[in-house]
């Protein structure tokens, strides 16, 4: 393959269960759960699986990295994961990416192309030695990261923008910024999410026995009218209505 004249492409393999490794440049990684690693197809390289194969592969075009060969030469077949902030979420959005169908449909994946490969460029920079690289690659996936944590934590009900920007080390003002830059209003879009969060749950079977209010609470709701308001307004259906809705009739005895 490193003899082919096909395009140079950059594969990342994420770790599912059991132990793996990779070897390329003389270097050996080896790989559990959690875990990623690269190689690339301008060098031989050797995969290993001693208890079969269960890994997810990514390609990316090399060109697409826009990173110097250097670069490529240094990252390449070492372990990455947690231990590195960067690395860490990368290793979990790569594997959400691969255990959701519906994120890997045509429409969605071709919105998700371009800040995926942003994500995996900044965590192999973070994994260099250079410190400024490292630093480049923070800046470059803070708004990413203030996303996942807003994700991870959106039921708390005091998850405020001073907590946010506490957990990133980074002032309220700059917080607000980097979101703006982007078109997020916090407000709204913590809002938008809890609603979809509570219209997906209120959809589900299993959560029939639970109360329109405490599925609200779940998802930071503190006051049951004021989440139903928003609910209709935003949908156009009370909660109630929205969740029968969702009920198929039984049918008649007979």
């Amino acid at each position: 393959m490193a003899a082919d004249a096909s395009e140079p492409q950059l594969f990342v393999t994420v770790q599912g269960q059991g132990p793996s490794a990779m070897s390329q440049h003389g270097r050996y990684a080896r790989l559990e759960r959690g875990q990623f690693a690269v190689y690339t197809t301008t060098s031989p390289y050797t995969l290993m699986f001693d208890y079969g194969l269960d890994a997810h592969f990514f390609r990316i075009p090399i060109t697409e990295l826009a990173l110097p060969e250097a670069a490529l030469h240094e990252v390449s077949s070492r372990t990455l994961g947690p231990g590195d902030p960067v690395a860490a979420l990368t290793a979990t959005y790569l594997a959400q990416l691969a255990d959701n169908p519906e994120l890997r449909s045509p429409a969605v994946a071709t919105t998700l192309a371009q800040p995926t490969i942003d994500l995996v460029r900044a965590a192999l920079l973070s994994s260099m030695a250079d410190p400024a690289l490292g630093k480049e690659a923070m800046q470059t996936t803070l708004e990413l990261r203030i996303l996942e944590y807003l994700r991870a934590h959106l039921g708390d009900h005091d998850l405020s923008a001073a907590r946010i920007a506490a957990a990133h080390h980074i002032s309220v003002r700059h917080l607000y910024n980097v979101l703006g830059k982007s078109g997020i209003g916090l407000g709204d879009w913590l809002r938008t999410q809890r609603l979809e969060a509570c219209r997906r749950e209120l959809a589900q079977p299993h959560a029939r026995h639970r109360t329109i209010a405490s599925i609200a609470h779940q998802w930071g709701f503190a006051d049951a009218t004021h989440f139903s308001r928003a609910f209709r307004a935003a949908y156009g259906l009370t909660p109630r209505d929205w969740r029968n809705s969702k009920t198929e009739p039984t049918p008649p005895l007979t």
